[in-house]
């Protein structure tokens, strides 16, 4: 298994989330505001999907420019005063548990095989 840490090409983590009972708005709206904290480090890029079938379920995607990116958040979302608070936030707004998967881009492997 691949360490996502040690890549030299994107990483990706992927969270299953539901908007809790009336809270769509408000996490759609909480999402907006917080982008700018999860993308300030540079390297980071967030995208939103929402499901076709079900307006309160999303796929938040955290785009990493590489393993070390990805690694030095890690390290900040436990010691980041700022950002742990604003994930509690974020907990506040969602129904059910989170599912996190992490990815590691394999686009070479389509291309040339690397």
């Amino acid at each position: 298994m691949a360490n996502a840490s040690d890549e030299a090409g994107r990483v990706f983590i992927h969270l299953r989330i539901r908007a809790a009972p009336g809270q769509r708005p408000a996490l759609l709206s909480f999402l907006r505001g917080a982008t700018p904290l999860y993308e300030r480090p540079g390297g980071i890029r967030m995208h939103l999907l929402e499901s076709a079938d079900d307006p309160d379920r999303f796929v938040e995607i955290v785009e990493y420019a590489d393993g070390a990116t990805f690694a030095r958040d890690q390290e900040r979302v436990h010691g980041d005063p700022e950002l742990v608070a604003t994930l509690a936030r974020w907990r506040t707004l969602l129904s059910g548990a989170v599912e996190v998967e992490t990815w590691i881009e394999r686009d070479g492997w389509l291309r040339d095989g690397t």
